[in-house]
């Protein structure tokens, strides 16, 4: 494996972080505004399948950094640290199902195709819940003082972004699962060094 990063990861990483921005503006998000389904999840796990970890965090990053670039986040915003946690800190967790890429993809060579499911469903479980992980501890600290009165911010956090969470990691299991068992070879890259991590 080589150690130097192909710059195509880098292309790649910043067209599907586009890409997520561009799908966040079709306007799926319920009535409330801590209640949506982030359609971009799914073009980035899958990146984080095919790359690794370090460039899924990384292209969350930038997905983050779009956001609020384009003035999408800004919508949300109560102050600088609450709108920087909550974009580029956060989305860049979505990539943690890199952690997972290897993993993936060995099953997928070895024509293992109920195995790949099964990492793909738990690595875009985890994606969603370490991305809403931090968008709880933001609502405990930032969006708990608009609970309605009586209410725990802690349980106001937990039920708004745990049904975010569980809504997103439905979502990115049955389509990636989908994809995988249809058309594994978009999770392997052949024409390029795979990267999983930042060292050997």
């Amino acid at each position: 494996m080589s150690k130097k990063m192909d710059i195509r990861v880098w292309v790649e990483g910043t067209l599907v972080a586009a890409m997520a921005m561009a799908l966040s503006f079709i306007p799926l998000q319920s009535l409330n505004a801590s209640l949506d389904l982030s359609l971009g999840m799914v073009p980035l796990v899958l990146y984080s399948y095919r790359r690794g970890l370090i460039p899924g965090l990384t292209a969350g990053f930038v997905w983050g950094l779009l956001s609020i670039i384009s003035g999408n986040a800004l919508k949300y915003m109560v102050s600088v640290p609450q709108i920087i946690f909550e974009y580029p800190f956060a989305f860049a967790f979505a990539g943690m199902a890199g952690i997972f890429a290897r993993q993936v993809q060995q099953a997928i060579s070895a024509d293992k195709t109920k195995k790949a499911i099964t990492y793909v469903v738990i690595g875009g479980i985890v994606a969603a819940f370490s991305r809403w992980f931090w968008h709880f501890w933001a609502g405990v600290f930032v969006w708990g003082a608009y609970a309605p009165e009586g209410m725990s911010p802690y349980w106001y956090s937990f039920t708004l972004n745990g049904a975010s969470f569980l809504m997103n990691a439905i979502y990115i299991a049955v389509v990636l699962g989908i994809l995988v068992s249809v058309a594994p070879s978009l999770f392997v890259v052949k024409t390029a060094p795979q990267v999983f991590s930042a060292k050997k």
